[in-house]
């Protein structure tokens, strides 16, 4: 998507550097650097320290690891450890997973002397997957705000409300709650955006940052506003992202989520998960028992970062000293509260059968293992 009239990918291989290069998000919306990785560890750290968030971002980062990790070392103890380093770093996100054992599946049988010229060529090919992925999903959810447009007087906003960053920058490109939105903006649908703060790090911050750069009316929210808002009729629909799903359709997405699909379902507004196959985990049924959910430091919850009156990025402490400070990343959504799952393949039923049927090579080869 654009940046101020340039088009950006989150992650991409600067050909003429032979250089992987992200966007540190670390300092969206506030700053917008670009950096260069180039060691193993580099990568890990930005997948730990959240230089790069969002499940399907993760997996495409990983494996961008592994082919640069690779360039190292292509031994089977390279790749090996490649793997070991990298699926320490985030437990939540299950594309980190799927995109690590993609690359060791495939490289397996690969001379060393091949090795690293196929990582980077199966590294790619997993983010232009994305890429693709991200766009499918965006064209089944514009059909579902049209029918919502159509029950709107002329000029009328379908009024969506969103919780984190599930936009392009938690992707390889277009995003997977934001790429219905982009898609209704591109066919002159009125929409207007409800954006969650998603406390602790304020990620609501960067979808807001997206969505006004690409001309698409929003409001930025504390995240307890979204249940009023839904009582006041002013949410027609809730979209938001996935970081893990079961193969029985519970939702594990940022802190919150599960807040917003109860309001929702006690409010009868329609709530959608944006879902590409690579985040289900056809291994797991219950999200609450089987998901593992990531403890972060609590100083990302007793201090904050942003932009001061003198227009410098600093970070401030919001609590007095000594408080301590608790911080889930995660919890799961039951799939009763869900309305529907918005794939690449379509829009699903939240359950087990449902997702089967529409994934029934993925889900079989499960069975398989």
């Amino acid at each position: 998507m654009k940046v101020n009239g340039t088009h950006y990918r989150s992650i991409w291989y600067d050909h003429e550097l032979s250089k992987v290069k992200i966007i540190d998000q670390r300092w969206l919306p506030h700053d917008f650097k670009v950096v260069e990785l180039e060691t193993l560890q580099s990568f890990a750290t930005a997948i730990k320290d959240m230089w790069v968030r969002g499940a399907p971002l993760i997996g495409a980062t990983a494996a961008y690891g592994v082919a640069i990790a690779l360039e190292h070392d292509a031994s089977d103890n390279g790749l090996k450890n490649a793997y070991d380093t990298l699926i320490q770093t985030r437990p939540t996100a299950i594309n980190l997973r799927w995109s690590l054992d993609r690359m060791q599946t495939e490289l397996a049988n690969v001379g060393e002397s091949q090795r690293p010229a196929v990582a980077m060529e199966i590294a790619h090919r997993i983010a232009e997957e994305d890429v693709e992925i991200n766009k499918n999903i965006g064209e089944f959810g514009l059909k579902i705000i049209k029918k919502l447009a159509e029950t709107k007087k002329p000029g009328e906003p379908v009024r969506l409300l969103t919780h984190c960053n599930a936009g392009w920058p938690a992707t390889v490109d277009w995003g997977t709650a934001t790429s219905p939105m982009y898609h209704a903006h591109n066919e002159n649908i009125p929409i207007h955006v409800w954006v969650d703060e998603t406390r602790p790090r304020n990620q609501g911050g960067m979808t807001a940052w997206e969505l006004q750069s690409h001309g698409i009316s929003n409001t930025y929210i504390t995240d307890n506003a979204g249940g009023h808002l839904m009582q006041k009729g002013l949410v027609d629909m809730v979209i938001v992202g996935t970081d893990r799903t079961t193969a029985q359709g519970d939702v594990c997405n940022k802190i919150g989520t599960y807040l917003k699909a109860l309001a929702a379902h006690d409010n009868k507004v329609p709530f959608y998960v944006a879902l590409p196959s690579p985040t289900i985990d056809w291994r797991i049924n219950d999200g609450l028992t089987d998901i593992p959910i990531e403890e972060r430091p609590e100083r990302e919850v007793t201090h904050i970062l942003g932009r001061n009156s003198h227009n410098d990025i600093a970070e401030v402490q919001v609590t007095s000293e000594g408080v301590p400070g608790g911080n889930p990343a995660f919890d799961v959504t039951p799939n009763r509260l869900i309305t529907g799952l918005i794939t690449e393949r379509g829009v699903s039923e939240a359950s087990k059968d449902a997702l089967a049927e529409m994934f029934p090579e993925m889900a079989g080869a499960t069975k398989n293992d």
